[in-house]
């Protein structure tokens, strides 16, 4: 299974929406940069995802969701009404993905940037590189495993 990291503002979709029922599926919808739609495509059904909390008061990883249905065309792109809505798409032809993601757990204490940046693992992930605002990302499983010994070591403080 591929590991990912998504980026959302928990304002409009959080660790706590996914932690409120936990056997909900969430579709991961509204994505509309090319690089992160491709990303969505290649995501399969099992896969781990961290969530990242970004444009709020506390950013960092809060916890880890999983990919419950593979990328299918996203319905938003096709609804005029939407802010989503992309008049250049068609159900023929779809530009953009969406996949559907379940909550797994709520990390026991949020991974703040600055924190993610002091990993020397992680020195590649894009996500601590300047610049980088891409919304989804692959994350290799030596850096998964090291973000996991981080959250491991930040409960135990």
């Amino acid at each position: 299974m591929a590991k990912w990291l998504i980026k959302s503002e928990p304002s409009e979709c959080g660790i706590d929406d996914f932690a409120r029922d936990p056997a909900t599926v969430i579709p991961w919808d509204g994505v509309r940069n090319y690089q992160a739609r491709n990303f969505l495509a290649q995501m399969r059904e099992g896969d781990e995802v961290l969530l990242y909390h970004s444009s709020c008061k506390h950013i960092g990883i809060a916890g880890i969701v999983k990919v419950a249905k593979a990328a299918y065309p996203d319905p938003l792109q096709f609804d005029p009404d939407s802010s989503y809505f992309d008049a250049r798409s068609s159900p023929d032809s779809p530009r953009w993905q969406a996949v559907d993601m379940q909550f797994v757990k709520k990390l026991p204490t949020l991974i703040s940037l600055d924190r993610l940046k002091a990993l020397p693992e992680l020195a590649e992930l894009p996500l601590v590189r300047k610049g980088n605002r891409l919304s989804v990302m692959p994350v290799s499983e030596s850096e998964w495993q090291a973000i996991l010994t981080l959250s491991a070591t930040l409960a135990g403080d």
